[in-house]
């Protein structure tokens, strides 16, 4: 089987060395190069083919949302997956305007980003809760709102749990939807459950409801 050939591009060094151990462990992945500026990261896919690359476009003269139009229109086989601390909603709806259908946070954990990753090589979408959140926002009642994400407190996974328990779903029938044990549904939603202090499945559809995750 081929390796899922990756390149990273941010311009901290532990960012790049952390991604590396993470991803350079999962077996189906391969790192191909680093790049810690713009100009590293184009002549690396000038000389290789990259299936993903993985770029945190908001740093400075390292890395910027033009960076990202100029892989998707230079290179469009490799596949962008954003990984970034950015929070300013203008921005992550510029680059989610350029057609960039991959973006998570360096917040997330282990399984989610190998998720993301995998995810983004199939040429799937993969938002982790915070873009979720900024996408399911519909309006706002002033303009100041939009400065920033007020994230959920769930996982993308937990998300997931939640759409589907609230369209009445048990246990069973969710980990056969999502492909789970039936165990590791049960262990969400009691995580779930803690995180958000909900003691019924009620208040979890209303939750659900009220953040728009279902619809009315």
């Amino acid at each position: 089987m081929n390796k899922i050939s990756i390149l990273l591009a941010d311009e901290q060094h532990l960012i790049r060395l952390g991604l590396r151990e993470l991803l350079g462990s999962q077996e189906q992945f391969e790192i191909v190069g680093e790049a810690s500026n713009e100009a590293q990261l184009m002549e690396i896919l000038t000389q290789q083919p990259v299936d993903v690359v993985t770029i945190d476009y908001s740093q400075g003269d390292s890395f910027q949302t033009n960076t990202v139009r100029q892989i998707k229109t230079n290179f469009p086989k490799s596949r962008i997956l954003v990984i970034s601390s950015d929070t300013n909603k203008k921005e992550i709806y510029e680059i989610l305007e350029m057609g960039v259908t991959s973006f998570i946070t360096k917040t997330c954990g282990v399984d989610e980003i190998v998720d993301a990753v995998l995810a983004v090589a199939k040429g799937n979408k993969f938002f982790c809760t915070r873009v979720i959140d900024f996408l399911l926002e519909k309006t706002f009642s002033k303009p100041s709102e939009v400065e920033n994400i007020a994230p959920l407190p769930l996982s993308a996974r937990e998300i997931e749990i939640v759409q589907q328990t609230a369209k009445g779903l048990i246990a069973k029938e969710i980990a056969d939807v999502l492909n789970l044990s039936t165990h590791t549904v049960y262990t969400h939603k009691k995580n779930i459950m803690k995180k958000l202090g909900f003691t019924t499945s009620s208040e979890l559809v209303l939750y659900a409801v009220n953040k728009g995750l279902i619809s009315k």
